[in-house]
């Protein structure tokens, strides 16, 4: 069980990875997608992506914590 539970934190963790670094940023550091998003389909559109990529990293971000502190129970 606990190494099930490793592979699907690792999964979390390379998915918030992802999450993180598609969300545009005030720099436009890699935040590319949304910024050809916001060309191709409007401001509006754009903003769109932004509050979902928002609501996912919350998901997953809390996710990670409670597989986190389960995993380190589980294995103590």
């Amino acid at each position: 069980m606990a190494v099930a539970l490793k592979i699907v934190l690792v999964i979390i963790c390379i998915a918030l990875i992802g999450v993180v670094l598609l969300q545009s940023s005030k720099s436009a550091g890699l935040g590319s997608i949304s910024g050809g998003a916001e060309q191709i389909m409007g401001k509006a559109k754009a903003r769109g992506i932004d509050a979902v990529l928002n609501k996912i990293t919350v998901v997953l971000a809390a996710l990670f914590i409670v597989l986190s502190i389960t995993v380190a129970y589980i294995v103590k």
